[in-house]
């Protein structure tokens, strides 16, 4: 059964998918959705709410545990260490979704992660990043960028202070190169 929090959240995705606007500006012009209006369920339990992030970068990363691309891992945090003090946040978000590459459930993920590559940015629990059940974010950043959508693990959605997407990168990127650091730097000196 779904919760209230989760059916408005799917509205809201539903909307923004649709181009429909949650509220007129004085100016009579339609906002639409931003990045903040999401959630994911923590992995460790709880709750990542992208409003408490707000006025701040944010990069959402669809992660996997058996992945060629599972060592950037470390350049995550390399970037997470780097950045976060300025502002950044960093957000894993485990799929399953590409070659099965995520079967493995909390303990798992925790394991390969935290404990083998020493990551302390938040990590929401394993989720659906495309097609019809995906979670409302990335519905959501299909329906803004329907040419920048995860195609593997690591795909790397950068999301501005203004709550919108800023960027993406293709998992072949590594987490680490200039092209994001700088869009990194560029969006946290934005004022």
């Amino acid at each position: 059964m779904m919760d209230r929090r989760n059916f408005l959240t799917a509205l809201l995705a539903a909307g923004a998918a649709q181009g429909i606007g949650c509220r007129a500006h004085a100016q009579g012009e339609m906002s639409r959705v931003t990045a903040y209006g999401f959630s994911f369920p923590a992995l460790a339990g709880g709750e990542i709410r992208l409003a408490d992030f707000a006025q701040r970068p944010i990069m959402v990363v669809n992660t996997a545990s058996l992945c060629g691309y599972t060592p950037q891992y470390a350049g995550l945090q390399e970037l997470w260490t780097e950045f976060r003090d300025r502002g950044l946040t960093v957000i894993g978000v485990p799929s399953n979704d590409f070659g099965s590459q995520e079967p493995g459930g909390v303990a798992e993920i925790t394991n390969t992660a935290q404990v083998h590559y020493g990551v302390s940015f938040p990590m929401a629990a394993k989720a659906v990043v495309k097609g019809a059940n995906a979670h409302p974010f990335y519905k959501w950043a299909a329906a803004a960028r329907p040419r920048d959508v995860p195609r593997w693990n690591f795909h790397k959605y950068l999301v501005g202070r203004d709550g919108y997407l800023a960027d993406a990168f293709l998992e072949s990127i590594e987490p680490t190169d200039t092209r994001i650091k700088t869009a990194i730097a560029r969006n946290l000196s934005e004022s």
